[in-house]
């Protein structure tokens, strides 16, 4: 399969906030679980981490993820398996004069995969505003 039948999503917001408090965000596991799920995330180059939440009919609550890219306040790429679907999820923050562009990437869904490419797409959305709210909270 080529690469232009993977499909994508893609959320991108304009943040009030600089780079370097939406990266704590991103890569503190005491944040991420406040807006994600729990986990024993790095951000080392080869890590491999989880993601965890309550178990749900049809899933034990685990995703298994490495860390492939660490850019310090610019870029983060890691692994995403859950539902026998392997993908990628990729954040890239840009600095603006309003704050920071933030953008997030999760991509390797093939056309087949039209429930968990949808699951994606409802869960980001939530995750996103789940972001936001700790970005507001936190120093």
């Amino acid at each position: 399969m080529s690469e232009t039948e993977m499909r994508s999503v893609v959320v991108e917001r304009e943040i009030p906030f600089p780079p370097e408090k939406i990266w704590r965000a991103l890569t503190q596991p005491h944040l991420i679980e406040e807006w994600l799920m729990k986990n024993d995330f790095q951000p080392v180059v080869g890590r491999r981490f989880n993601f965890r939440r309550d178990p749900v009919p049809n899933w034990n609550g685990v995703i298994d993820c490495e860390v492939m890219s660490v850019e310090p306040n610019r870029t983060l790429t890691y692994t995403w398996g859950a539902f026998g679907v392997g993908s990628v999820v990729t954040w890239t923050l840009t600095s603006t004069a309003a704050g920071t562009h933030l953008r997030m990437e999760h991509s390797g869904f093939r056309p087949d995969q039209q429930q968990n490419y949808q699951g994606a797409k409802y869960g980001w959305q939530k995750f996103f505003a789940n972001l936001e709210q700790v970005l507001t909270r936190i120093d």
